[in-house]
């Protein structure tokens, strides 16, 4: 039944239906927004990553 999970047309119905909820004027902000969060996650994942490699070494 499900051999293979996602199909280009499941991707498309996706598409259609944030274009119904969100509208096209709000998703370059949406998509912005979203950018500057990842942007965010990342730098906060390697700062942690950073202190961790420093406090391994120092103690």
């Amino acid at each position: 039944m499900l051999r293979n999970g996602l199909e280009p047309w499941h991707l498309l119905i996706v598409a259609v239906v944030f274009l119904l909820l969100f509208g096209s004027r709000k998703l370059p902000d949406t998509a912005r927004a979203l950018g500057k969060s990842m942007r965010i996650l990342k730098s906060e994942a390697k700062a942690m990553k950073e202190e961790d490699g420093t406090q391994g070494s120092a103690g």
